[in-house]
């Protein structure tokens, strides 16, 4: 009967040893609906249950995107330099290392060279993964380099913006690619190509102030956080309160700041269509 009557208190089974189960299995949106992974990845990471977008990168973008999920990377080596040797709780050198670490990203942003409904183009896609997908001089000479290749090729650009908005760790390094990727823009635009820009949650700060309103044509997806300053910081300063739905895809699109609100199961059909339009 020793093994049926416990001479010690508690169970001593070891954390290591203790049977769980698998993770990864649900995803729990933030209105409480339960859905399957699997289900979530053939939805475009949609849940079918309440429409919620989840936060994706840019490897699932891609794939959605691309025709046969191919595309070829350009100027996937180029890293941050520290500028201002800038050092808060950490140095951001240590701050690159450990995010390219995480992430397996040189930087906040990627170009992939594909087709769309075997119509050539150029995408570059940020992950907010790394360092909060903020814009650094990185960024910005990513952006320029794709663009420079667009106007070269004659092929539209995509860029689809997830971002905090400009690197602090840069200072006036980040801000300038502003102005540098606007005047790339006003030269894709000067060569009659296409530019689309997709805003998806969150866009914010200096991008948003930038190239991510700057498209030709400007798609959101659902429920996307759009907008320069955060509306905590907007409600403090103004000292009232916001209208509902404050800097959502909807409220833009109600106040003309987007073009259009497009799903992203929908969305390369969209891409589709309007690029059929343009070229």
């Amino acid at each position: 009967m020793n093994w049926f009557l416990r001479k010690k208190k508690n169970i001593l089974t070891s954390i290591d040893d203790r049977k769980t189960l698998p993770k990864g299995l649900w995803y729990k949106t933030p209105s409480g609906k339960i859905v399957d992974t699997e289900i979530l990845k053939k939805n475009a990471y949609v849940s079918p249950e309440d429409g919620y977008h989840v936060r994706i990168h840019s490897k699932e973008y891609f794939e959605i995107l691309f025709d046969n999920k191919k595309f070829l990377e350009i100027n996937n080596n180029i890293t941050s330099k520290d500028p201002i040797k800038w050092k808060d709780s950490k140095k951001y050198r240590n701050r690159i290392i450990e995010a390219k670490k995480k992430t397996n990203l040189c930087d906040a942003i990627r170009t992939g060279i594909g087709k769309i409904g075997g119509i050539k183009i150029v995408i570059s896609c940020m992950d907010f993964s790394f360092i909060g997908g903020s814009m650094g001089s990185v960024v910005g000479e990513k952006i320029s380099r794709a663009i420079k290749y667009c106007i070269e090729k004659k092929y539209p650009y995509i860029i689809i913006s997830k971002s905090g908005g400009a690197r602090i760790m840069e200072s006036s390094f980040s801000l300038m690619q502003m102005a540098k990727t606007t005047a790339r823009l006003t030269q894709l635009r000067n060569s009659k190509i296409p530019y689309i820009s997709i805003l998806t949650d969150p866009t914010m700060g200096g991008v948003s102030a930038s190239y991510a309103l700057l498209g030709d044509i400007n798609i959101a997806e659902p429920g996307a956080l759009i907008g320069f300053a955060g509306p905590r910081v907007i409600k403090e300063t103004i000292g009232k309160n916001l209208p509902k739905g404050f800097q959502t895809s909807e409220f833009l699109i109600e106040h003309g700041f987007i073009d259009l609100i497009s799903p992203r199961t929908e969305l390369k059909k969209t891409l589709y269509k309007l690029i059929n339009m343009m070229i």
